[in-house]
């Protein structure tokens, strides 16, 4: 069935004031929290959802005790209008600030660490014509469905965008290095002497299995006949080094990483593993990088964050 969306009687046309008023009882829990926080009564809340219900021909909220909760078409429109209001927000303090600032979306893989990222970002904001960098931290896979729909400008990944997906994008290569093993300097000590058959045994911290880097870390393992000893995966970067730091066990990271890594974490180099390599990857869906910022991205990956890549 086509439900058409109505203001004023006109077809097509959403009632933003209404969309206004859903999601802020959506962020309350409740019409009355809702009500109390902008002002209203519960009855005027009440009369606007409903006709924003009826206009959109579907439900918005089930009641669960006192309290509403989301139906997935709610989740759908709460999803939407926190972007529009995201957005017009960021529209009235940039013309109150009478600014060109432009935005930069960007999505950054949970696997690419922290540090990495912020090497590659940190120029795009110091650009002589101001963006502001708006930076995302998740799953591959719904920033890849992000930068199809044009939501995100770029997406910084630790592997290519894969051909089955069927989104129009383009992998550039920032850069590539090889991956180096740390530990606690009482581990690193015992494990350093003999490496890389000491290893045999030794307590590992991972990455999860959809991280590039754990693939080539698994194949490196086979080839050497080492047996580790896995302790702890991780989906998180930080985390495991976190778990490294507190001398859980021997962990992987980029070898570029090393100065950071023995300031930050207080741990030594056991060795590298030069025939596991990391790339990294700036998507877009521009086939010739154009994007004043995405241009002082790929500039900072050349010149400075793997300029000195350990190979």
């Amino acid at each position: 069935m086509n439900r058409s969306l109505k203001l004023d009687g006109k077809p097509g046309m959403l009632n933003y004031k209404q969309l206004y008023y859903f999601w802020n009882v959506a962020k309350a829990g409740s019409i009355t929290r809702a009500a109390e926080q902008l002002h209203l009564t519960p009855q005027t809340i009440s009369g606007q959802l409903a006709e924003l219900e009826r206009s959109l021909g579907a439900d918005l909220f089930r009641r669960t005790g006192r309290r509403l909760e989301l139906t997935p078409a709610g989740e759908m429109a709460n999803e939407h209008a926190r972007e529009i209001f995201q957005i017009g927000n960021e529209l009235e303090q940039t013309l109150k600030r009478g600014s060109t600032e432009q935005s930069f979306r960007v999505g950054v893989a949970d696997a690419v660490p922290k540090s990495i990222a912020y090497q590659l970002l940190a120029p795009a904001i110091a650009l002589a014509d101001p963006v502001r960098l708006i930076c995302y931290e998740d799953k591959l896979e719904r920033l890849f469905a992000e930068l199809a729909i044009h939501k995100l400008d770029l997406v910084i990944a630790d592997q290519p965008l894969p051909s089955e997906l069927g989104v129009k994008a383009f992998n550039h290569s920032l850069g590539y290095c090889d991956i180096a093993l740390y530990a606690v300097p009482e581990l690193a000590a015992r494990y350093r002497k003999g490496f890389p058959q000491s290893l045999n045994d030794a307590p590992f911290l991972l990455l999860g299995d959809k991280v590039a880097m754990q693939a080539g870390l698994q194949r490196w393992f086979q080839e050497q006949d080492i047996r580790p000893r896995i302790v702890g995966q991780f989906d998180d970067s930080a985390l495991m080094k976190a778990f490294g730091r507190a001398g859980a066990g021997v962990f992987p990271a980029p070898a570029i990483m090393e100065e950071e890594i023995q300031k930050q974490q207080g741990a030594e180099l056991i060795g590298h593993i030069k025939s596991v390599v990391v790339n990294y990857y700036a998507i877009s869906v521009e086939r010739r990088l154009s994007h004043p910022a995405v241009l002082a991205v790929s500039a900072a990956a050349r010149e400075s964050v793997f300029a000195k890549r350990v190979l």
